[in-house]
């Protein structure tokens, strides 16, 4: 893994309630030993901006890229994409695992796009993690302005440390995290309770 993020550390920074993770059982009997599943049933993902994928029923299975979206819509999909599981949703893109690198893929049926966005998900769940907590911690404080320049610096600080280690979530413009840190810094996505969303809504 690329990063050694532990569901202690995300717990301790976030909080139970704000970390989830995926049953064993949940996987296909083939992906469930695997090293990302293993990840997300030990590990977990911070959610908020980002929503792990969880069975429809108690005991019930992740559903595969085959059922979540059309794969003759995407030209840059491998043929065994089909039976990989859907972890997850970020923006418009369905987060799936490839388990046999252990790549995370963002797929967007609207844009009939499909992008590796992270080279695993201990990378998925550090971005995540950054992300979350500056919008749980960040205050504006009496300077709006100034505010949002600093705001700005923690998002390209964000973007620059994450891809030192891992390229893929910020290659380009294009990618969903992408745009989910061009929201984060123009103000968007703080919830009323936290620091920066009272200074912004009151």
């Amino acid at each position: 893994m690329l990063f050694g993020v532990t569901h202690g550390e995300l717990t301790g920074i976030l909080g139970e309630d704000r970390v989830a993770t995926v049953p064993a059982n949940a996987f296909p009997p083939a992906v469930a030993d695997t090293e990302g599943a293993r990840f997300l049933q030990t590990v977990g993902v911070p959610t908020g901006t980002l929503a792990l994928r969880q069975p429809e029923e108690p005991g019930g299975r992740l559903p595969l890229v085959r059922d979540a979206v059309h794969l003759d819509d995407f030209e840059d999909l491998p043929q065994e994409a089909g039976d990989w599981p859907v972890i997850g949703r970020l923006l418009n893109a369905h987060l799936a695992l490839d388990p046999g690198s252990g790549a995370v893929y963002a797929l967007d049926a609207d844009e009939q796009s499909a992008q590796q966005l992270h080279t695993d998900v201990s990378s998925l769940a550090e971005v995540a993690l950054r992300f979350q907590r500056l919008l749980g911690e960040f205050s504006f404080g009496d300077d709006e302005e100034a505010g949002f320049e600093r705001l700005e610096g923690d998002v390209d600080r964000i973007r620059e440390e994450t891809g030192d280690v891992d390229p893929l979530p910020f290659r380009d413009d294009e990618t969903v995290w992408s745009v989910v840190g061009d929201e984060i810094a123009m103000g968007q996505r703080f919830t009323g309770d936290s620091p920066g969303g009272r200074s912004l809504y009151g």
